[in-house]
């Protein structure tokens, strides 16, 4: 199977080497990627052909006669101090100009705000003026008080087209704005142009929609030294507009403010616990984006194409775990993959096609600047580093399709990542047919991640890995996304009548405060009874961090009782401590692994045993709580040694048995057995030869594998 399953980005002006990388890589189908065309003679190749679109840029000519649509956001100026009675503040002092506009229209200095933030109150409008000349606030001020204010600005270069454009240098070429399909005018012009396009492109197989309306929230600085100001790929702060909060309020019967999204300079990220507030603005936006979005789909539909769309950039209101995701009409998904987590998200979603997009990107500059298709850079290396993290998650559940972006002719300077392709193509169609008529062997234990956004985030935070990589649960997620486990995701409101009793563990990872923790949720005493109770009828509770964390009551962890473990924030700097010993259990910690603390860790009533410590305190712990367990693990970083400790716990607590059937005994070698082609797929994670053992079905499977390799064993049948 070397053909098939894989889309290859096709660049005009190189026909040849395009058609001649489609078939050494067996390419079924070409794509254009952003700043690309496709050429006659690629589009009667044979190949099937996907064109991306973006619906909401491209459209310059029309937004400059229409300015009233272009897409808004609230920014929020850093406090300054004042000194004397008045202060002058400059607007965009902090940020980008090519990025952003003042919007001081009358209709939306109605939504403006200035904060004395010294006492967290807003001043009424008649202690502030603004001259549009000088794009200056001059506030009546108490000195030596902080002050900020709050605006509406459009946003005049589309986020995406502004990193393309200074990643691959591109110029002089014009910047691209949004328009924003809220504004009536605006949706009807985009479903007509639509039209117009599929009637204009009859050569396309699939319309591959760049996401939908709304970017994710890239705010970028007016000084090079602090480009990046603000980033969450989950934030919805760039759906705002004058006519959606005016029409909020008709249909929720109250006003959100500028606060309610900038949070005094904060912004209301991912990572906070959502309000009611912040909740009814993305059911609100979702609601639109899912309308407007199937109209277009239906016209994708009508002119006899099918419609995928890319969940990255624009995808807010897309949530594929939302339970609406199937409303849009969507024939296929396609994700970009940096990590084993984006690719378990991407397979879980209700559509007929899976497609994920490998890294690196065929683009002259990588992450943070680095060079990859450019001097210095060895995109080969980078391919195989990826491909390593996302082969373990393909194994447990099924993608169909894979493929590249950017531009074909960089990658022919660099035979290193032609081979590396080669190898990644082969294992991927390998895999895949591993999938045909059936699932991969699970272990018993059923896991299920606690936090507050529950589904809604299922196997992802609010960006890839690399942007997400100090927070626990991210760790988390990339080890368990290639164990031989069936997970899914719960909110707090999802167990407040009780827990699933096909729950096995829960695990609840994050900081004091975040969403991933709880914060809040934590106050609610019928929810920590019913978890108690199922813990006490057998259940394994992991707490990564500062699990059910809040600072109130008796103590900082919500769930000490049950850990046996809380965290000193200060109260019991005058108490003693229990003394411990440390009491190993037999292979639960890999060999090698380093044990990451937390300060003030420490024991409640004496009766955990502590089976790791880091600087002398408790940093891995297990406490019996009638019949189930309370696992507490301080810090969590995602590793080889981790995931297989994150596997151990999973088994011992559950099983009590760290390697049954279907578990490789080294810890570099992970496993996957597929029964119903009677097949075992053995992939090495390592840089060295390795040696393992599995039993499966009564019998044991030895084999040698080469560094990086992927071993495909025959299961032994009796008959």
């Amino acid at each position: 199977m070397n053909r098939g399953n894989f889309t290859l980005p096709g660049e005009s002006g190189y026909e040849n080497l395009t058609l001649e990388m489609a078939k050494r890589w067996g390419a079924d189908v070409i794509r254009d990627s952003d700043g690309t065309k496709l050429s006659s003679e690629i589009l009667n190749s044979g190949h099937k052909i996907y064109s991306t679109i973006c619906p909401v840029r491209e459209h310059n000519e029309w937004i400059r006669e229409n300015k009233l649509t272009r897409q808004q956001t609230f920014l929020c100026t850093t406090p300054m101090v004042a000194i004397e009675k008045s202060l002058n503040v400059d607007l965009m002092n902090d940020f980008f100009d090519e990025q952003f506009e003042v919007n001081d229209t009358s209709d939306g200095m109605r939504y403006w705000q200035v904060y004395n933030r010294t006492t967290e109150q807003e001043l009424p409008r008649d202690m502030w003026t603004y001259s549009a000349e000088t794009g200056v606030v001059t506030i009546e001020t108490t000195p030596m008080q902080q002050y900020t204010v709050s605006f509406l600005a459009w946003r005049i270069w589309e986020e995406i087209s502004m990193y393309n454009h200074v990643t691959n240098d591109w110029g002089d070429k014009e910047h691209l704005m949004q328009l924003n399909p809220y504004r009536p005018e605006a949706l009807d012009y985009l479903k007509k142009w639509l039209v117009h396009w599929c009637e204009e492109n009859p050569d396309t197989d699939v319309v591959r929609f760049t996401s939908l309306f709304y970017n994710f929230t890239w705010m970028w600085g007016s000084n090079d030294r602090r480009r990046n100001v603000f980033t969450d790929w989950a934030s919805y702060n760039f759906t705002v507009c004058t006519e959606a909060l005016d029409d909020f309020v008709n249909e929720y019967g109250y006003a959100l403010c500028a606060e309610d999204f900038v949070r005094g300079g904060r912004y209301y990220a991912t990572h906070r616990v959502p309000n009611k507030r912040k909740s009814d603005w993305m059911e609100f936006i979702g609601k639109f984006v899912r309308q407007a979005g199937r109209e277009l789909v239906d016209i994708v539909h009508a002119a006899g194409k099918l419609a995928y769309v890319f969940y990255d950039d624009n995808w807010v209101g897309l949530e594929p775990y939302s339970g609406h995701f199937s409303e849009f009409g969507f024939d296929g998904l396609v994700k970009c993959v940096f990590s084993g987590f984006e690719a378990r998200l991407c397979a879980g979603v209700p559509v007929d096609t899976h497609e994920i997009r490998f890294h690196p990107y065929l683009f002259p500059v990588g992450l943070g600047g680095a060079p990859t298709f450019s001097e210095g850079g060895r995109p080969g290396d980078d391919a195989l580093k990826y491909w390593i993290n996302v082969r373990r998650a393909l194994l447990r559940e099924r993608i169909e399709r894979c493929g590249l972006g950017g531009y074909l002719s960089l990658a022919i300077k660099y035979p290193d990542f032609l081979k590396a392709m080669d190898n990644i193509l082969d294992e991927f169609r390998q895999v895949l047919q591993f999938h045909d008529g059936g699932v991969p062997h699970s272990q018993r234990a059923k896991v299920a991640i606690l936090h507050a956004w529950g589904k809604l985030r299922t196997w992802t935070l609010s960006g890839h890995f690399h942007e997400t990589d100090k927070n626990i649960l991210i760790h988390v997620l990339e080890s368990l996304s290639g164990l031989p486990f069936d997970v899914e995701f719960l909110s707090f409101d999802d167990i407040k009548s009780g827990v699933p009793n096909s729950i096995d563990v829960i695990i609840n990872a994050g900081n004091a405060g975040d969403a991933w923790s709880g914060g809040e949720y934590w106050a609610d005493v019928e929810m920590i009874d019913n978890l108690t109770k199922w813990v006490n009828d057998g259940g394994v509770f992991v707490g990564v961090g500062e699990p059910s964390a809040l600072q109130s009551g008796h103590s900082f962890l919500r769930m000490s009782h049950v850990l046996g473990v809380d965290i000193d924030i200060g109260d019991y700097t005058c108490h003693g401590r229990w003394v411990f010993d440390v009491e190993e259990l037999p292979g639960l910690i890999p060999d090698g692994m380093e044990v990451l603390g937390r300060s003030g860790v420490m024991l409640t009533d004496g009766k955990a045993r502590v089976l790791a410590t880091a600087n002398g305190e408790p940093a891995i712990t297990e406490y019996s709580f009638g019949k189930g367990r309370g696992i507490y693990c301080a810090d969590f970083e995602h590793g080889i040694y981790t995931q297989r400790f994150l596997q151990n716990i999973i088994l011992q607590m559950t099983e009590g048995n760290m390697t049954p059937e279907g578990i490789s005994n080294d810890i570099y070698v992970e496993c996957a057995v597929y029964p119903h082609v009677n097949k075992i797929a053995l992939i090495n994670n390592s840089s060295q030869n390795r040696s393992t053992k599995v039993a499966y079905d009564g019998k044991i499977y030895e084999a040698e594998l080469k560094p990086f390799e992927l071993r495909v064993t025959d299961i032994v049948t009796d008959s």
